[in-house]
């Protein structure tokens, strides 16, 4: 399945970034690093994104990403980042919140720019200070266009008992891989380790706004969507929806932060 961010002003973060391009500012830019460690938290997903462009357009960061293997493609909104008006190309981000991990809340950071290029990001706590060597664009992986995207007719309430036990559910399924979405005359259940036959697993019953998941149940990745949960744990409420054509979608609206997740299904369980 061929992915990229769906083209309308509420749905498309980046093309509401591009719309709020009106300051621009430059030089040093004061902020807290939590704002910027959970910018990253939300895309990183426990270390499965790596090589990703920060834009900025002065007020607000904005980041699109895709995981190695291609099964989830996201889009992280900071609203309220006061930042250079830039590009930045951060190919391990790993190695970036190491140095940022010396460093105490009150940071200002600069960019050091050769010409128009930004080449480094300098960030300083008092008199301490890091330096992060940018990457050329060119060698940052483009997540894959979603030419059209299909109808999701399963809408599933999220809250934070929802996401609470699902990432204990996961945890103590540990060797678990999928988490599978069913529908009966019982209602909505998600499954962490769901079979046909007799096995460990966790059952969590869900509200869903509409369902039309019949007998065909779909299975995702249950990694990658505890990881997920794991970034957006904050947020209170939510929302999950699903294709039965083998994708899912899920967004979180959270204080300046706005995440939005696609998850390939994954092959059908026995």
């Amino acid at each position: 399945m061929e992915m990229s961010i769906p083209m309308d002003p509420v749905s498309d973060p980046e093309r509401r970034f591009n719309q709020s391009n009106k300051n621009n500012n430059t030089g040093e830019c004061k902020m807290q690093k939590s704002k910027l460690d959970r910018f990253i938290q939300k895309y990183t997903l426990g270390g499965n994104v790596q090589s990703v462009k920060w834009k900025s357009d002065g007020n607000t960061l904005l980041t699109t990403f895709v995981t190695p293997d291609k099964s989830l493609l996201g889009t992280v909104v900071a609203d309220k980042f006061s930042f250079d008006v830039a590009e930045l190309g951060v190919y391990s981000t790993e190695q970036l919140q190491k140095l940022l991990n010396v460093l105490t809340d009150d940071i200002n950071v600069s960019l050091t720019k050769f010409g128009d290029k930004a080449v480094s990001l300098n960030v300083k706590n008092g008199s301490a200070s890091i330096d992060y060597v940018l990457s050329d664009l060119s060698v940052i992986v483009e997540a894959p266009p979603l030419k059209k995207l299909p109808k999701f007719g399963t809408e599933i309430k999220l809250d934070t008992k929802f996401i609470q036990t699902f990432i204990k559910g996961k945890s103590a399924l540990s060797d678990v891989d999928s988490f599978t979405i069913i529908n009966d005359t019982k209602g909505t259940k998600v499954i962490i380790g769901y079979s046909s036959t007799n096995t460990n697993r966790v059952t969590i019953p869900v509200e869903a706004t509409r369902c039309d998941i019949d007998n065909a149940p779909i299975s995702f990745n249950a990694n990658l969507f505890k990881e997920v949960l794991l970034a957006n744990r904050e947020c209170t409420s939510a929302r999950l929806e699903v294709s039965t054509e083998g994708l899912a979608r899920v967004n979180f609206k959270v204080d300046d932060y706005d995440s939005t997740y696609y998850i390939v299904a994954t092959q059908g369980v026995d």
